[in-house]
């Protein structure tokens, strides 16, 4: 009876000591997981505040400016330039006139 006690206390030992080394290795591995999650989130939150930085950069009214004249073929208005909305239906209109002749 005693010898049947010892082996199963000696089982019941070996069992929570592997428990034991099981439980330490899935907290280490969660250590890590969580470390590499907190590294991947500080490089996320650089990359955010850099974007950020850019997008300011990007909607300065001096680059605005360089993209209207580039892009867009555009030019800083200026008093000889300015043709009205009347002018312009009168040009048609003479424009048709001429063509119907």
């Amino acid at each position: 009876m005693l010898g049947r006690l010892n082996f199963v206390l000696l089982l019941v030992v070996l069992v929570s000591g592997m428990v034991l080394v099981r439980s330490a290795y899935d907290a280490r591995r969660l250590f890590t997981e969580v470390d590499r999650a907190q590294a991947e989130g500080r490089r996320l939150e650089a990359d955010s505040q850099r974007l950020q930085a850019e997008r300011h950069a990007q909607a300065t009214n001096l680059r605005v400016e360089q993209v209207a004249r580039e892009r867009l073929k555009m030019r800083a208005i200026s008093p000889n330039v300015i043709q009205t909305a009347d002018d312009h239906a009168a040009a048609a209109a003479a424009t048709k006139a001429g063509a119907a002749r």
